[in-house]
């Protein structure tokens, strides 16, 4: 018989809403095993203007700046931001008729997936002027770049690892939480070892471990989520920034007219109020 604590990990398995709407943060906290992933809660560091336009599908920061894919038929584009203001320093525009995704820093390259179009992209890191658009066989969702590959995700529980330059699959991997397919897997970003992944339409983001697919931890921002003042039922927790030098994390969402600066706090340590004053514009 499956108690409380048993169906709240098994929906954090299943799709979409039901995780956001029924799973507990207690209930997805407690260990079943040595092998159950930590979780952690968010500390707000900081608020940042977001464009409420944007509807968000990959982040990155690199040297200073932000880096932004958004999504939607005819609004698509690659962006330049500035974090304090928010400002969108460049752009450049993808075909009207595709749906931007996922983001990658490979060397001085830029490389971003579409959603069901079937095209991988190549653009300048320092312009972004297109290089290079080239056939992709799969269905984009997120993108990051570990090591020397890039990995890959597509909505489902499979990630794929690919040659930088010529897109080839090494290998996949089946990602897994408590022994169950874990589906939905959107935006990414790798961390000293670890593939961070917003699981899209809930307030998670999971960190996946690219030997076995296994995931090592569960970071909860449903109360950032449910603090936003968006309408839209896509305007959903996606984009995931890491700035290696300083070990700041950014996050924000589609269409939020917010980015936030936040970090991740063990469960087990968290004060009773883990919020900070706000900083930034």
């Amino acid at each position: 018989m499956f108690t409380r604590l048993t169906l709240a990990l098994a929906l954090l398995a299943t799709p979409a809403v039901a995780l956001a709407q029924q799973a507990a943060p207690s209930e997805v906290a407690a260990p079943l095993s040595e092998a159950s992933p930590q979780v952690f809660d968010v500390q707000l560091v900081a608020r940042y203007p977001h464009d409420a336009d944007a509807f968000t599908q990959g982040l990155l920061w690199h040297d200073g700046y932000l880096y932004e894919t958004t999504g939607r038929a005819g609004q698509s584009q690659l962006r330049k931001v500035d974090l304090a203001t928010g400002e969108v320093l460049a752009a450049t525009d993808l075909p009207p008729d595709q749906f931007g995704e996922g983001l990658a820093l490979w060397a001085d390259d830029l490389i971003g997936l579409t959603w069901l179009n079937g095209t991988i992209h190549r653009w300048s890191l320092d312009t972004l002027e297109p290089i290079r658009s080239d056939p992709f066989g799969y269905e984009g969702w997120g993108l990051a770049t570990i090591g020397d590959e890039l990995v890959e995700s597509d909505g489902s529980a499979t990630l794929r690892f690919l040659d930088p330059q010529t897109y080839e699959v090494r290998r996949e991997i089946a990602v897994t939480y408590a022994g169950k397919p874990l589906t939905q897997i959107n935006e990414l970003e790798a961390v000293d070892g670890l593939i961070y992944a917003n699981i899209w339409h809930t307030g998670f983001i999971v960190a996946i471990d690219p030997a076995d697919g296994v995931v090592r931890r569960v970071i909860d921002l449903r109360p950032l989520v449910e603090a936003m003042p968006v309408g839209s039922h896509e305007a959903v927790l996606n984009g995931i920034a890491h700035d290696p030098e300083t070990g700041r994390w950014f996050v924000t969402g589609k269409l939020w007219p917010s980015l936030f600066e936040v970090r991740f706090i063990p469960r087990e340590e968290s004060p009773q109020d883990t919020s900070s004053e706000e900083a930034g514009s």
